[in-house]
């Protein structure tokens, strides 16, 4: 089930390619922040897929506020933490009945790593650090049927409006010398989604970023 607020195009994409890899797919709409509409959501996804063993919340947004507001904190904060929250909340309980479970939330290195480093950020460093503890505590208090984890990506996907120059000053500044790619997530995903051991984790696909 893909579940998506405004990226309508990008989500009938992941739809295309998981039927064409013969998974069962479909994509529904719905606001991550409001509470009524994710619970329509995990509704219509054991509707539609009889059941929910793995939720990965990626809802999030990144934006600049050099001087920003209480609309901009709360925006952060319901975008990239209180998203996660709801649902793995609702997700939680139909993985409970079932007996297992897993929940990945995706953070950010610079507060995994406890650097804010770039100025203008409060609202989106802190929500993400908000998504790291709030994972240590969804671990705790779903074990032991659920595992709960979060990926923390660096310079994964050099973003379209940066210069050739911006992009050689990351590289330069990573250990690894390059961005790491989509399929790096992947592996990491992978990797929680199939553990039996591991619970409460953040773990940091930067390339070595947070060592420089």
């Amino acid at each position: 089930m893909v579940i998506y607020r405004g990226s309508l195009d990008a989500a009938e994409k992941t739809v295309a390619a998981a039927k064409a890899a013969g998974v069962r797919a479909v994509a529904i709409h719905a606001d991550a922040t409001q509470e009524d509409q994710i619970e329509a959501a995990v509704s219509e996804t054991v509707k539609s897929l009889g059941r929910i063993d793995i939720l990965i919340n990626m809802a999030s947004t990144y934006l600049k506020t050099p001087n920003p507001s209480g609309a901009d904190w709360s925006g952060a904060i319901d975008s990239n933490a209180k998203s996660a929250f709801l649902f793995s909340t609702h997700c939680a309980r139909v993985m409970k009945a079932a007996g297992a479970g897993r929940i990945v939330n995706i953070s950010d290195w610079l507060p995994i790593s406890g650097r804010p480093r770039y100025r203008g950020y409060v609202p989106y460093y802190v929500s993400k650090a908000a998504v790291a503890a709030l994972t240590q505590s969804l671990a705790l208090e779903l074990a032991p049927e659920i595992l709960v984890n979060a990926i923390a990506p660096g310079p994964i996907l050099a973003p379209p409006d940066f210069t050739a120059e911006e992009t050689a000053r990351v590289i330069e500044a990573t250990p690894l010398a390059r961005w790491g790619g989509a399929d790096e997530i992947a592996k990491a995903v992978l990797f929680l989604i199939e553990t039996e051991f591991v619970t409460g984790e953040c773990i940091r696909v930067d390339g070595g970023r947070h060592l420089s």
